[in-house]
């Protein structure tokens, strides 16, 4: 936004206009006191007189033309200081209008109105004052937002995890109450037994997904970093989900480039990346039939791994918002697919700890999770 001069009130120009006329009559008071005492000073003093007299005789200038009258010169220099002195009193009145202008509105911002900002522009060394309040302003109102989102997040927090822990508990009392009444027939009791089992798992698998994600997010985790063989850890990956893809009619191929692609990695918490994004691919991914685990290396410092399908694709609203916790892209939180809407903000947890860098990108032909990680994040870290 262009910034535009600070503009003055009636009151102001008026103070400023008082101000200079002020100021004139002032001057020419001590002009015409000057002018008074060196003339009688001068009247005083015939040598002087002699002087000055033989000075402009003496002095000639292209043409013949000699000295002008030494009043005339003196009373053109004192006007010309005059201006000087009549310009640097109105130009500070002017420096502390401004400044009176700047509280004014640093006022205003400190009443609540955050997202007010002074947008004048005004003397550089103020400028650089009203540069700094607008940036503190903006940082403030960033952590006052940041602050809010996290208050958010925590009660969001709350209320997800007790959806997500009272629907399966709802379901294994409500089976165990039937196994207790006795009331069951020896089949609907295994059946029961089975439903409550089964509900008990997720709640397992949702209390492991929190530890493991308040875990990542604690600033005491630490990566274990050993050399990992890129394609060797893709192949070992594929074999372990190679059941479940035959029985959903999904080839899953693997591809290095190069092939003896190795980096500096935590192998357990990289696998860990690779089974949520594989299973995410499995329970969303709906209708794909090929599944591609990618690993390029772009340049000497980084290298690309990608996780792709050819399933139903994300909508583009949800492309920036999986990687949160809880997100889900269905409407309802349903556990049909077993999610616990963790899998995603863990991956970009390991991701971060990693200092790489995680994106999902959608379309009708394929989905890629698209990952950009340092070779040795050591160094990654020593360059931030």
């Amino acid at each position: 936004m262009k910034k535009e001069r600070v503009k003055l009130t009636g009151a102001e120009k008026s103070e400023l206009f008082a101000e200079g006329v002020v100021t004139v009559i002032l001057l020419l008071l001590l002009n015409l006191s000057i002018i008074i005492l060196i003339h009688l000073a001068i009247l005083q003093d015939q040598s002087l007189v002699n002087g000055i007299y033989f000075l402009k005789k003496t002095m000639t200038f292209a043409g013949g033309y000699h000295l002008w009258s030494w009043q005339n010169i003196f009373i053109i220099l004192m006007g010309i200081g005059d201006l000087v002195v009549l310009y640097w009193r109105l130009i500070r009145r002017y420096h502390q209008m401004q400044l009176r202008h700047v509280i004014s509105e640093l006022h205003y911002i400190a009443s609540g109105h955050f997202d007010h900002r002074i947008n004048f522009r005004v003397r550089p060394e103020l400028q650089r004052v009203v540069d700094s309040i607008n940036s503190l302003v903006d940082s403030t109102v960033n952590s006052i937002n940041e602050e809010r989102a996290i208050e958010q997040s925590k009660d969001e927090l709350i209320t997800n995890v007790s959806h997500d822990i009272r629907t399966p508990l709802t379901s294994i009392i409500g089976y165990l109450g039937l196994l207790k009444s006795g009331v069951a027939s020896p089949e609907d009791q295994q059946k029961y037994i089975n439903i409550a089992y089964t509900k008990a798992e997720q709640m397992k698998s949702l209390a492991n997904d929190l530890f493991e994600y308040t875990t990542l997010k604690s600033t005491n985790t630490k990566l274990n970093l050993n050399s990992l063989h890129i394609y060797s850890m893709l192949e070992q990956v594929a074999a372990g989900f190679e059941l479940e893809a035959e029985k959903k009619g999904i080839e899953i191929e693997i591809e290095a480039r190069p092939k003896d692609l190795t980096i500096q990695a935590d192998a357990e918490k990289l696998v860990r990346v690779y089974n949520n994004l594989i299973s995410n691919a499995f329970k969303y991914g709906i209708g794909a039939t090929k599944i591609k685990l990618i690993a390029n290396l772009v340049n000497k410092r980084e290298v690309e791994l990608r996780v792709e399908n050819n399933g139903a694709p994300i909508p583009k609203d949800s492309q920036k918002k999986i990687f949160e916790r809880f997100y889900r892209v269905e409407t309802s939180r349903n556990t049909k697919t077993g999610g616990t809407g963790l899998g995603l903000s863990i991956t970009k947890s390991v991701v971060d700890l990693h200092h790489g860098t995680i994106r999902c990108q959608s379309d009708k032909n394929w989905t890629s999770f698209i990952i950009r990680l340092p070779l040795d994040p050591k160094k990654a870290k020593s360059k931030r």
